[in-house]
Formats: C-alpha cells, sequence, structure tokens
C-alpha cells in the first residue's frame, strides 16, 4: 500500500481468501483491505498513539441517518459523557478533498453535532472546530490532544 502522510504504526494482516486484510483495533477483527480502509486504520492510530484518545471512546464504521438515508461514518470520537468530540471523514489517496467532501461532513454532523472534524485522504489531513453559533467552521492546525 501507498505511504501516508503519518507516521509509522505497526499493523497486523492476514491473506484471507486472495485478499489483505487489515486488523483493526477497534472493531477486533481482520478487515479486506482497500486504500480507504489503509487511511482509516492510520488515522485510528494517529488517534490513539499521538492524539492519546483511548480506544473505548472511538467508534467505526456505524450507520446514521441523514435526512431519511442511511450513511455510515468513518470514524467517530466520543466525550466520555457520550457526546460526539470528533467525527472524521476518510478517502483514499486517489480521491482529492473537495468542497464536496467538507460539504458531506457537515451533513452527517447536522445530525451528530461533533465539535472538531477530520477530513483525509491520508496525504492531506484537514481539522476544523465547529461554531455552531455562526454556523461555520474554523481550520485548525491539528487536532487537540485528549483532555479526561
Amino acid at each position: 500500500m501507498q505511504k501516508l502522510n503519518f507516521p509509522d504504526y505497526s499493523f497486523r494482516f492476514k491473506n484471507s481468501e486472495n485478499k489483505v486484510a487489515i486488523f483493526d483495533v477497534i472493531r477486533k477483527k481482520f478487515i479486506i483491505l482497500t486504500a480507504e480502509e489503509w487511511v482509516r486504520q492510520h488515522v485510528v492510530h494517529y488517534l490513539i498513539n499521538d492524539k492519546q484518545y483511548p480506544k473505548s471512546h472511538i467508534n467505526v464504521e456505524k450507520l446514521i441517518k441523514v435526512n431519511d438515508t442511511n450513511k455510515r461514518y468513518d470514524i467517530v470520537v466520543f466525550h466520555p459523557n457520550g457526546e460526539i468530540a470528533l467525527l472524521v471523514e476518510c478517502k483514499s489517496t486517489a480521491i482529492t478533498i473537495t468542497q464536496d467532501t467538507f460539504d458531506q461532513i457537515a451533513r452527517y454532523n447536522l445530525n451528530l453535532k461533533a465539535n472538531y472534524l477530520m477530513v483525509t485522504n491520508g496525504l492531506n489531513h484537514y481539522f476544523c472546530q465547529m461554531d455552531f453559533e455562526k454556523e461555520t467552521y474554523i481550520f485548525l492546525p491539528s487536532l487537540p490532544q485528549f483532555k479526561q
């Protein structure tokens, strides 16, 4: 797989039915390795290892309803009180991050109300803090460290 703009992390792999699978430490199972999954797993390890978010606060690939349509978010990090701290949208390296990508995560966040957003294709990362009063987001140089 392609080298991404993240530190090097240690991953577990296995071959399954002539496909490579990567172990997801959050879902606790092997997932078929796609270009998007490669990015998603790097983000998970970045959140745990670099930003100190506890595994128990991270959720990966769950169904949500957006305007009566079933959608799936990539990664959510919860505050200890159960509110959503961070919503992450992962794309493969072949996808250029555009305004459409930000519109997608903003639509998801109408329901989820995360304080922070991250959009990445593994090469380019964008971090935002929500301003719900002004209905905008403020770009940040990085995500905050986890705080209890």
